[in-house]
């Protein structure tokens, strides 16, 4: 009975552990970045990426363009279909893996360990980025994975257009990519059937 309640305790601190939310400073909306049309000038695929991890107000940045909340509705910086807000967007790093909660503005952490691998898969390069995005799409918002496929692979292009032009502007480096090991990362975060990585973006300070 003794070693049952060990066992039990130990199963639920490692719950506990994989648990942790930790909240990310807020969003500067007076961050100093390029106009509209200087960042479509700089928007560009970067390959190289600098060793030195991004800073928590960078990330903070980064995520609330990705689909941060920006209005008291709920609604969020990157639109979705009937406002379904299906696509999740899950932060890839060194330390674990997290998922964004665009609501609280905050990180969840979903897996320990460096999984940047399977983000990479056959192309090498995108490990070296001290994060990588990745966008998944609850094809269940919408009944099923066939009905609004083509509606939930426009939503996480929105995404990753929004992350694309928050890096030009920001002067940091990212690349969209579509590679990546599609059923590890889903075994790894515990995904369900109608739920399905589509895109993600390595990012990091330019080299």
């Amino acid at each position: 009975m003794k070693n049952l309640v060990l066992l039990t305790a130990a199963v639920l601190m490692g719950i506990t552990a994989f648990a942790q939310t930790t909240q990310l400073p807020q969003p500067n909306m007076q961050r100093k970045t390029l106009t509209v049309m200087e960042t479509f000038q700089q928007r560009k695929s970067v390959r190289e990426y600098s060793a030195t991890p991004l800073s928590d107000q960078d990330l903070s940045d980064l995520l609330w363009a990705a689909q941060g909340q920006n209005r008291p509705d709920g609604h969020l910086t990157a639109p979705t279909a009937m406002n379904r807000q299906e696509i999740s967007l899950y932060v890839f790093t060194a330390k674990g893996v997290s998922l964004y909660d665009p609501k609280s503005h905050s990180l969840k952490q979903v897996a320990e360990g460096d999984h940047r691998d399977m983000v990479a898969s056959r192309q090498d390069f995108a490990k070296t980025a001290p994060v990588c995005l990745v966008t998944v799409g609850d094809f269940g918002k919408f009944g099923s994975i066939n009905e609004y496929a083509a509606m939930v692979a426009v939503d996480a292009g929105i995404v990753t257009q929004n992350i694309d032009l928050f890096c030009a502007a920001a002067g940091l480096a990212t690349v969209p990519r579509a590679t990546m090991d599609v059923q590890g990362i889903r075994s790894l975060l515990g995904l369900g059937e109608n739920q399905v990585p589509i895109m993600n973006n390595p990012v990091g300070y330019i080299k």
